[in-house]
């Protein structure tokens, strides 16, 4: 009797941590579930956008980017999954200026049928960036102000100030993560502000497709040169060709350059015009694919720094 006494309490106990095992194992399960659908929803309209928040957020938050890389984003069409990763964002930055909201205003219709407001769940990144007007049409900003890393640093300033509203338990975390960044992308704009200066004034004509450059242009003391003004208008007319082969003509530039976003047609024209060659692609609209070079906004800034330094220097 005694040994059947023993026998069973052994059962009850074995029963009982099986039982405890599982139970522990679903609570760390649930737990793990829970931690996942905890993650920050974040949107972004485009891949730039996309790196710096990463940069910030990390693992904490899921990042969806609407305008895949290689895409202009001026115009777009977003597509049903857009639409439903809009709808369930806990926010959604976009660059403003201009940049989505003119054209087509795509953004705009998107964040009325995602039922999503400004300021409450949208929010432009480029706020508090002093805004550069165009040269064709002095009431509309230019938008492509990510192209000077101090403005670069003000976009991971105010992701960083929405991400810990949105979430204030990892709002440390996220401030960390954004101090370590920013230090970062200035050094890099530290050592930009003097890099072209060892180039004489008449060879620096930055000569792209798009007018994009005004930004770094002026953070960079390199003087602009361009096609066309904005990727939503006429590109590469014959009013725009003559005023851009005036402007080479002019200088003493060594090369031109074209975006990785446009089509090259219209340089090759330039440069068959002037006899100067297209020393490289350069990065405006769009990241790089993943695993190649300008993959990041920190890489895509030195690449572009780099191969228009050299460019324009021999």
């Amino acid at each position: 009797m005694k040994r059947i006494i023993i026998s069973l309490i052994a059962v009850i106990m074995l029963i009982g941590g099986v039982v405890l095992f599982v139970n522990q194992r679903s609570a760390k399960q649930s737990n793990s579930a829970e931690s996942k659908n905890d993650k920050l929803h974040v949107v972004v309209t485009n891949s730039i956008l996309e790196d710096m928040v990463k940069n910030i957020g990390k693992d904490r938050i899921d990042v969806y980017s609407i305008v895949r890389r290689g895409t202009d984003p001026h115009e777009y069409e977003p597509k049903p999954e857009d639409i439903a990763a809009t709808t369930n964002a806990n926010a959604i930055f976009y660059n403003g200026l201009n940049l989505e909201t003119g054209g087509n205003g795509w953004f705009n219709k998107l964040v009325k049928t995602a039922h999503k407001k400004f300021n409450r769940d949208v929010f432009a990144a480029s706020n508090g960036v002093k805004p550069l007007h165009l040269s064709t049409n002095k009431d509309e900003v230019d938008p492509h102000a990510w192209l000077s890393l101090a403005n670069g640093i003000q976009y991971v300033k105010t992701m960083t100030k929405v991400l810990k509203d949105k979430d204030p338990k990892n709002a440390a975390y996220y401030q960390k993560n954004a101090n370590a960044y920013i230090a970062k992308l200035s050094r890099l704009n530290q050592s930009a502000k003097s890099k072209f200066l060892d180039i004489p004034a008449k060879q620096r004509l930055l000569v792209t497709s798009e007018g994009a450059f005004k930004y770094f242009s002026k953070a960079y003391h390199v003087t602009p040169a361009y096609i066309w003004e904005i990727n939503t208008e006429s590109q590469g007319t014959p009013e725009q060709m003559k005023a851009v082969l005036a402007k080479i003509r002019k200088s003493d530039v060594k090369h031109l350059f074209v975006e990785s976003s446009v089509s090259p047609k219209a340089m090759d024209k330039v440069a068959s015009e002037t006899g100067l060659k297209i020393y490289s692609k350069i990065f405006t609209d769009s990241l790089a694919k993943k695993g190649h070079p300008g993959d990041t906004y920190y890489s895509m800034m030195k690449w572009n720094l780099d191969k228009i330094h050299d460019g324009l220097a021999n």
